[in-house]
Protein backbone atom coordinates (compact mmCIF):
# COMPACT_ATOMS: atom_id res chain seq x y z
CA UNK A 1 0.00 0.00 0.00
CA UNK A 2 1.48 3.58 -0.79
CA UNK A 3 1.93 6.34 1.84
CA UNK A 4 -0.85 8.15 -0.32
CA UNK A 5 -3.43 5.83 -0.06
CA UNK A 6 -2.95 4.82 3.35
CA UNK A 7 -3.49 8.29 4.19
CA UNK A 8 -6.81 8.15 2.33
CA UNK A 9 -7.70 5.58 4.25
CA UNK A 10 -6.99 6.96 7.58
CA UNK A 11 -8.38 10.22 6.28
CA UNK A 12 -11.41 8.36 5.77
CA UNK A 13 -11.69 6.48 8.40
CA UNK A 14 -11.29 9.78 10.87
CA UNK A 15 -14.26 10.94 8.85
CA UNK A 16 -16.91 8.06 9.71
CA UNK A 17 -15.71 8.56 13.36
CA UNK A 18 -16.83 12.33 13.75
CA UNK A 19 -19.60 10.93 11.60
CA UNK A 20 -20.70 8.88 14.58
CA UNK A 21 -20.51 12.11 16.72
CA UNK A 22 -24.45 12.99 17.28
CA UNK A 23 -25.29 9.07 18.04
CA UNK A 24 -23.08 8.97 20.74
CA UNK A 25 -22.85 10.69 24.27
CA UNK A 26 -20.70 10.00 27.57
CA UNK A 27 -17.54 7.76 27.74
CA UNK A 28 -18.28 6.86 23.85
CA UNK A 29 -18.30 10.09 23.08
CA UNK A 30 -14.94 10.96 24.91
CA UNK A 31 -13.53 7.38 22.78
CA UNK A 32 -14.88 8.69 19.29
CA UNK A 33 -13.27 12.63 19.74
CA UNK A 34 -9.66 11.00 20.94
CA UNK A 35 -9.79 7.87 18.07
CA UNK A 36 -11.09 10.45 15.62
CA UNK A 37 -7.84 13.03 16.36
CA UNK A 38 -4.98 9.94 16.56
CA UNK A 39 -7.05 9.07 12.76
CA UNK A 40 -6.80 12.56 11.33
CA UNK A 41 -3.36 13.19 13.01
CA UNK A 42 -2.51 10.32 11.19
CA UNK A 43 -3.21 11.16 8.25
CA UNK A 44 -2.28 14.56 7.81
CA UNK A 45 1.49 12.66 8.83
CA UNK A 46 0.90 9.90 6.55
CA UNK A 47 0.59 12.01 3.63
CA UNK A 48 3.31 14.26 5.19
CA UNK A 49 5.77 11.43 4.76
CA UNK A 50 4.36 11.16 1.17
CA UNK A 51 5.11 14.41 0.00
CA UNK A 52 8.00 15.68 1.81
CA UNK A 53 9.55 12.76 3.11
CA UNK A 54 9.80 10.44 6.17
CA UNK A 55 12.22 13.44 8.20
CA UNK A 56 9.96 16.23 7.05
CA UNK A 57 6.61 14.10 8.75
CA UNK A 58 8.62 13.98 12.01
CA UNK A 59 9.38 17.86 11.71
CA UNK A 60 5.80 18.42 10.97
CA UNK A 61 5.34 16.31 14.42
CA UNK A 62 8.15 17.74 16.22
CA UNK A 63 7.47 21.74 15.37
CA UNK A 64 3.71 21.33 14.99
CA UNK A 65 3.10 19.44 18.28
CA UNK A 66 5.69 21.13 20.06
CA UNK A 67 4.59 24.63 19.47
CA UNK A 68 0.98 23.46 20.06
CA UNK A 69 1.56 21.89 23.18
CA UNK A 70 3.83 24.76 24.70
CA UNK A 71 0.96 27.27 24.25
CA UNK A 72 -1.02 25.42 25.85
CA UNK A 73 1.03 24.66 28.97
CA UNK A 74 1.91 28.17 28.90
CA UNK A 75 -2.09 28.73 28.60
CA UNK A 76 -3.56 26.61 31.56
CA UNK A 77 -0.98 28.00 33.50
CA UNK A 78 -0.87 31.68 33.16
CA UNK A 79 -4.24 32.42 31.19
CA UNK A 80 -1.85 33.79 28.36
CA UNK A 81 -2.78 34.00 25.13
CA UNK A 82 -6.11 32.44 25.24
CA UNK A 83 -7.34 33.07 28.29
CA UNK A 84 -7.95 31.76 31.43
CA UNK A 85 -9.19 28.66 30.88
CA UNK A 86 -8.61 24.63 32.25
CA UNK A 87 -9.32 20.76 30.68
CA UNK A 88 -11.46 18.78 32.77
CA UNK A 89 -9.30 15.25 32.83
CA UNK A 90 -12.00 14.03 29.98
CA UNK A 91 -8.92 13.32 27.37
CA UNK A 92 -6.97 11.02 28.77
CA UNK A 93 -3.55 11.38 29.83
CA UNK A 94 -1.93 15.24 30.50
CA UNK A 95 0.95 16.38 30.26
CA UNK A 96 1.68 19.38 32.64
CA UNK A 97 -2.24 19.94 33.03
CA UNK A 98 -3.05 19.45 28.76
CA UNK A 99 -4.15 16.69 27.30
CA UNK A 100 -1.72 14.47 25.11
CA UNK A 101 -4.04 14.53 22.35
CA UNK A 102 -4.21 18.56 22.29
CA UNK A 103 -0.90 18.90 20.70
CA UNK A 104 -1.66 16.04 18.27
CA UNK A 105 -4.66 18.05 17.41
CA UNK A 106 -2.82 21.32 16.69
CA UNK A 107 -0.67 18.96 14.31
CA UNK A 108 -3.55 17.52 12.66
CA UNK A 109 -4.68 20.76 11.33
CA UNK A 110 -1.90 22.90 10.75
CA UNK A 111 -0.42 20.69 8.20
CA UNK A 112 -3.26 20.17 5.75
CA UNK A 113 -3.22 24.06 6.36
CA UNK A 114 -0.40 25.06 5.01
CA UNK A 115 -0.74 22.74 2.18
CA UNK A 116 -3.65 24.77 0.96
CA UNK A 117 -2.14 27.95 1.36
CA UNK A 118 0.75 26.56 -0.53
CA UNK A 119 -1.15 25.48 -3.05
CA UNK A 120 -2.97 29.56 -3.16
CA UNK A 121 -0.21 31.46 -2.42
CA UNK A 122 2.90 29.82 -3.47
CA UNK A 123 5.46 28.78 -1.79
CA UNK A 124 6.63 31.51 -0.42
CA UNK A 125 6.20 33.31 3.09
CA UNK A 126 2.93 35.11 1.15
CA UNK A 127 1.47 31.49 2.52
CA UNK A 128 2.24 31.73 6.46
CA UNK A 129 -1.02 34.59 7.28
CA UNK A 130 -3.06 32.00 4.66
CA UNK A 131 -2.40 28.95 6.90
CA UNK A 132 -2.55 30.85 9.79
CA UNK A 133 -5.93 32.04 9.15
CA UNK A 134 -6.70 28.80 8.06
CA UNK A 135 -5.85 27.10 11.30
CA UNK A 136 -6.86 29.82 13.56
CA UNK A 137 -10.31 29.53 12.14
CA UNK A 138 -10.69 26.07 12.11
CA UNK A 139 -11.30 26.96 16.26
CA UNK A 140 -14.64 28.73 15.07
CA UNK A 141 -15.79 24.80 15.48
CA UNK A 142 -13.52 23.33 17.87
CA UNK A 143 -13.95 25.75 21.05
CA UNK A 144 -17.77 25.66 21.07
CA UNK A 145 -17.73 21.75 20.63
CA UNK A 146 -15.58 20.94 23.12
CA UNK A 147 -16.81 23.22 25.68
CA UNK A 148 -19.85 22.37 24.96
CA UNK A 149 -18.88 18.52 25.59
CA UNK A 150 -17.41 19.59 28.93
CA UNK A 151 -13.88 18.98 28.02
CA UNK A 152 -12.44 22.27 29.01
CA UNK A 153 -13.76 25.15 30.80
CA UNK A 154 -13.45 29.53 30.76
CA UNK A 155 -13.13 31.48 33.89
CA UNK A 156 -14.56 34.79 31.90
CA UNK A 157 -16.28 33.32 28.83
CA UNK A 158 -17.58 36.92 28.39
CA UNK A 159 -16.98 38.96 25.78
CA UNK A 160 -17.78 36.20 23.38
CA UNK A 161 -19.07 35.95 19.64
CA UNK A 162 -22.88 36.92 19.21
CA UNK A 163 -24.18 34.09 19.69
CA UNK A 164 -20.93 31.97 20.61
CA UNK A 165 -21.50 31.57 24.66
CA UNK A 166 -18.85 30.00 26.68
CA UNK A 167 -15.84 30.91 24.67
CA UNK A 168 -14.04 34.35 25.35
CA UNK A 169 -12.94 36.64 22.32
CA UNK A 170 -9.57 36.40 23.58
CA UNK A 171 -9.40 32.73 22.58
CA UNK A 172 -9.95 33.44 19.46
CA UNK A 173 -7.10 36.43 19.70
CA UNK A 174 -4.50 33.54 20.92
CA UNK A 175 -4.80 31.07 18.60
CA UNK A 176 -4.36 33.61 15.75
CA UNK A 177 -1.12 34.46 17.46
CA UNK A 178 -0.28 31.02 17.99
CA UNK A 179 -0.99 30.11 14.73
CA UNK A 180 1.32 32.61 13.36
CA UNK A 181 4.37 31.64 14.99
CA UNK A 182 3.55 27.78 14.31
CA UNK A 183 2.79 28.46 10.73
CA UNK A 184 6.00 30.41 10.61
CA UNK A 185 8.01 27.75 12.19
CA UNK A 186 7.00 25.02 10.03
CA UNK A 187 7.08 26.63 6.95
CA UNK A 188 10.79 27.34 8.05
CA UNK A 189 11.33 23.49 9.27
CA UNK A 190 9.00 22.16 5.97
CA UNK A 191 9.69 24.78 3.63
CA UNK A 192 8.02 23.42 -0.38
CA UNK A 193 10.41 21.75 -2.80
CA UNK A 194 11.19 24.46 -5.20
CA UNK A 195 10.80 23.77 -9.09
CA UNK A 196 8.67 20.34 -7.61
CA UNK A 197 4.99 20.67 -9.61
CA UNK A 198 2.40 18.54 -7.43
CA UNK A 199 1.29 15.60 -8.36
CA UNK A 200 -3.02 16.11 -8.57
CA UNK A 201 -2.89 13.48 -5.47
CA UNK A 202 -0.66 15.33 -3.58
CA UNK A 203 -3.96 17.39 -2.68
CA UNK A 204 -6.34 14.78 -2.23
CA UNK A 205 -5.84 14.35 1.49
CA UNK A 206 -5.95 18.08 2.86
CA UNK A 207 -9.25 18.19 0.92
CA UNK A 208 -10.85 15.68 2.45
CA UNK A 209 -9.54 16.70 5.39
CA UNK A 210 -10.21 20.25 5.00
CA UNK A 211 -13.22 20.25 3.21
CA UNK A 212 -14.82 17.64 5.97
CA UNK A 213 -14.18 19.55 8.66
CA UNK A 214 -15.37 22.80 6.90
CA UNK A 215 -18.42 21.73 5.48
CA UNK A 216 -19.48 18.72 8.23
CA UNK A 217 -18.68 20.98 10.84
CA UNK A 218 -21.35 23.31 9.60
CA UNK A 219 -24.30 20.53 8.69
CA UNK A 220 -23.16 19.65 12.25
CA UNK A 221 -23.64 22.62 14.14
CA UNK A 222 -26.70 23.13 12.24
CA UNK A 223 -28.99 19.95 12.00
CA UNK A 224 -27.40 18.21 15.20
CA UNK A 225 -25.83 20.64 17.69
CA UNK A 226 -28.35 23.73 17.34
CA UNK A 227 -25.82 26.27 17.16
CA UNK A 228 -26.26 27.80 14.27
CA UNK A 229 -24.24 30.91 15.25
CA UNK A 230 -21.15 28.67 15.35
CA UNK A 231 -22.34 27.11 12.24
CA UNK A 232 -22.06 30.79 10.42
CA UNK A 233 -19.28 31.95 11.69
CA UNK A 234 -16.92 28.74 11.31
CA UNK A 235 -18.40 28.46 7.95
CA UNK A 236 -17.68 31.81 6.88
CA UNK A 237 -14.15 32.09 8.67
CA UNK A 238 -12.97 28.75 7.55
CA UNK A 239 -14.32 28.99 4.18
CA UNK A 240 -12.44 32.20 3.47
CA UNK A 241 -9.23 29.65 2.56
CA UNK A 242 -10.89 26.36 2.24
CA UNK A 243 -13.42 27.23 -0.89
CA UNK A 244 -10.94 28.33 -2.55
CA UNK A 245 -8.61 26.08 -2.17
CA UNK A 246 -11.07 23.18 -2.97
CA UNK A 247 -12.36 24.62 -6.30
CA UNK A 248 -7.92 25.00 -7.50
CA UNK A 249 -7.50 21.49 -6.35
CA UNK A 250 -11.32 20.43 -8.65
CA UNK A 251 -9.61 22.33 -11.24
CA UNK A 252 -6.34 20.63 -11.54
CA UNK A 253 -7.98 17.25 -11.36
CA UNK A 254 -10.47 18.17 -13.83
CA UNK A 255 -7.93 19.42 -16.04
CA UNK A 256 -9.08 23.15 -15.97
CA UNK A 257 -5.95 25.68 -15.42
CA UNK A 258 -5.69 25.99 -11.46
CA UNK A 259 -5.54 29.26 -9.70
CA UNK A 260 -2.36 29.30 -7.75
CA UNK A 261 0.47 32.26 -7.39
CA UNK A 262 3.63 32.17 -8.95
CA UNK A 263 6.80 31.60 -6.78
CA UNK A 264 8.51 34.50 -6.32
CA UNK A 265 12.14 35.23 -8.26
CA UNK A 266 14.65 34.09 -5.96
CA UNK A 267 16.31 37.03 -5.65
CA UNK A 268 12.88 38.65 -4.11
CA UNK A 269 12.56 35.73 -1.40
CA UNK A 270 16.09 36.60 0.16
Amino acid sequence: MTARRAALLLAAAAVLTQISYPLLDGAGLRTATVVSVLLFCGAALTHAAATVGAGGALRVLGVAGGVGLAAEVVGVSTGVPFGRYAYTGTLGPEVAGVPVVVPLAWTMMAWPALVAARRLAGPSWRAVPVAAWLLASWDLFLDPQMVAAGHWTWTFPEPALPGVAGVPLTNYAGWLLVAGVLQSALHLAVPARRGHRPLPTDHLVPAVLLGWTWLGSTVANLAFFDRPAVAAWGFVGMGLVTAPYLVAVGRSRTGTRPVVARPEPEETRR
